[in-house]
């Protein structure tokens, strides 16, 4: 199962910030088991959700270069609020440093203009095939996908 959980960007400035939102509704399955008669988007979701539109920053910031975007460390998160069905989840990063491949953001999350999540998080940058060159063309279908997913999820305003 594929966790694609922005639904669309916002907004978006290479190398400094994006906005996104993650509509959440009653059709994800998670929700049945998370809480019965009290459905909540689970906390590690919403770190996923930031994980993932800084992912998007990093990817569009360098033209797709690297095929993989994963989170190397957290802090100081906080969980504020819930994310309920029916609610957006309106995320927004900011490029606190970038060195290299390493990315160090302050990412939020609200509902309706409440804090719902924060935290600062470092996102890494690499290919696969920069230690295994057997993975090579695996890193250009999925630069591929991205670019295909990129395509339907952000718009620039002309």
């Amino acid at each position: 199962m594929r966790f694609l959980l922005i639904d669309r960007i916002t907004e978006l400035v290479p190398h400094k910030s994006i906005s996104a939102v993650k509509n959440l509704t009653l059709a994800e399955e998670y929700l049945a088991d998370h809480f019965p008669g009290f459905p909540v988007m689970p906390g590690v979701l919403m770190l996923e959700t930031l994980v993932q539109a800084g992912g998007w920053l990093v990817r569009e910031s360098e033209d797709f270069v690297h095929s993989a975007i994963l989170l190397k460390e957290v802090r100081a998160i906080r969980y504020n609020n819930f994310v309920s069905p029916g609610n957006t989840l309106k995320v927004d990063l900011t490029v606190r440093k970038q060195e290299g491949a390493i990315w160090d953001f302050n990412a939020s999350g609200t509902v309706n203009g409440a804090s719902a999540v924060s935290a600062r998080l470092i996102l890494e940058a690499f290919n696969l095939g920069d230690k295994n060159p057997e993975m090579q063309s695996s890193d250009d279908a999925r630069r591929e996908v991205y670019r295909g997913l990129f395509k339907q999820i952000w718009k620039p305003v002309a």
